[in-house]
């Protein structure tokens, strides 16, 4: 099966609408469902949720290819887009009446998945996201081990090990908030926690994404030009002069050919004439002179072979300019080559420069929030939504991060503590493996690991909790 990072990356590359239409087809039962839950069941309102993921998706194609999974950024914005629906359609009705409508008796679900199912999303956005992400693959998707570990980076053993240690983790939050079940855990998970999307409803999403995706692509692809637009003016003018060049080399090989073939037949006719002549000429006899009729013939044939050698040395002279021809398409095939990956180079500076700034922000907030209630830091993007501006690039990228120290302000004793990081590393043009990490004093880092594995850079720069300190 194609992994969804190469059916991303085709769709971002050349448009591709039946690469994007099966990431949809993959992935809209896992982002209804969780909408679904968020709305109440209204599925007119877990539609539009949908709709805005997979529009964002569309618009975020190129970054997010970079990503060995998809599916934990988007149950995350499946999340916050629900999150947001409710909120809009909350204000707009305001006291007229109760918005969400009331459960389908349909099909009854069981007291211990009820028991859980209204607060299932809120917890699982309290995990971490390598936790969050094995869960998902493993009890959402119901993926067997081997494929959870491919998809994590890890052997299947570890990635085993990985989905046990976050499924305990997420059964003692549950316990925290009184919530407990008779039945296993992971049974209800795997039961009840995606269900089908109504018939069409993937197609008619990557239809609609993919056209909303281009009213934004124009604006987008001009503030890219307007960061690198002398490399890109470059690189237009490098194209523009290569598609010159193999249209001009088309136009003259196929005329060549044309000439060619026209010159073959006429060199065959004149030497059928002038054998034939020479024959005549033989059977008159050396000392009689030809006829008026003959040499006139004679100085006819011999006009055209005089023709027919200028012609051969043109077409010669042809085939000269068409060797250069190549020789300097080739040329312009290197430079075009050269530029392509410094403008990779770019744009993974610009991408890196921009989660940089995100970090900062999310950190910013986070001490904003502690500053107004008393010194504790936020647990979840939703209650420090209000210190982080309007800034839509800011907002949309929320996702992507995660809270790593959730405790008071005053136990942190170490400035270089992280409170906030990339919920995913992503991968570099050189192959190594990097992550954003916003820390306690306001700076951030970008960290660089050959292997993916910041384990070991993590907890060194973790906060231990208060109950620890003690």
């Amino acid at each position: 099966m194609t992994p969804d990072s190469e059916l991303l990356r085709r769709y971002a590359r050349a448009g591709s609408e039946d690469a994007f239409a099966e990431l949809v087809q993959r992935h809209v039962n896992l982002v209804y469902s969780a909408a679904l839950r968020q709305v109440g069941d209204d599925a007119h309102l877990a539609r539009d949720a949908a709709q805005n993921v997979f529009i964002a998706l569309a618009r975020k194609a190129r970054p997010l290819s970079r990503r060995n999974s998809l599916t934990g950024w988007l149950y995350t914005s499946a999340h916050f887009a629900a999150a947001k629906i409710v909120r809009a359609e909350q204000r707009r009705r305001g006291r007229e009446g109760q918005f969400m409508r009331e459960p389908s008796n349909e099909n009854t679900p069981d007291a211990d998945w009820e028991t859980i199912r209204p607060a299932l999303d809120e917890i699982m956005h309290e995990l971490k996201a390598a936790d969050r992400e094995a869960v998902l693959l493993r009890y959402f998707e119901n993926r067997p081990f081997a494929e959870v570990g491919a998809k994590l980076g890890l052997s299947e053993n570890a990635a085993r090990m990985r989905v046990e240690r976050a499924l305990e983790k997420l059964r003692s939050i549950f316990a925290k908030r009184g919530i407990s079940t008779a039945a296993a855990l992971a049974a209800l998970l795997s039961a009840n926690a995606v269900q089908t999307a109504p018939a069409g409803l993937g197609a008619a999403l990557a239809t609609a994404s993919v056209s909303a995706a281009g009213t934004g692509a124009a604006f987008t692809l001009l503030k890219f030009m307007t960061a690198t637009h002398v490399k890109l003016g470059i690189s237009a003018l490098v194209v523009a002069g290569a598609a010159t060049a193999m249209v001009m080399q088309h136009q003259t090989q196929t005329r060549l050919r044309d000439e060619g073939e026209l010159l073959r037949q006429q060199i065959a006719q004149l030497k059928t004439d002038n054998q034939s002549l020479s024959n005549r000429l033989a059977a008159v006899g050396q000392a009689k002179s030809l006829t008026d009729e003959q040499f006139n013939e004679l100085m006819r044939l011999r006009g055209e072979v005089a023709l027919l050698r200028r012609q051969n040395n043109e077409l010669r002279r042809l085939r000269a300019e068409n060797r250069q021809l190549r020789a300097s398409l080739a040329t312009a095939s290197q430079n075009q080559q050269a530029s392509e990956a410094n403008s990779a180079a770019e744009q993974e500076k610009v991408f890196a420069i921009n989660e940089m700034n995100n970090a900062k922000q999310f950190g910013l907030a986070m001490r904003m929030y502690a500053d107004d209630h008393q010194n504790q830091f936020p647990t979840n993007y939703e209650e420090m939504t209000n210190y982080l501006g309007n800034d839509p690039n800011v907002l949309s990228n929320m996702s992507q991060f995660q809270i790593v120290y959730q405790g008071s302000w005053t136990n942190i004793t170490n400035p270089a503590s992280a409170i906030v990081a990339e919920g995913q590393a992503w991968q570099t043009a050189s192959g190594t493996w990097a992550k954003v990490y916003g820390f306690a004093d306001g700076h951030v880092e970008t960290h660089i690991s050959p292997d993916g594995n910041f384990e070991t850079y993590e907890s060194q720069h973790e906060v231990a909790p208060p109950d620890q300190n003690q």
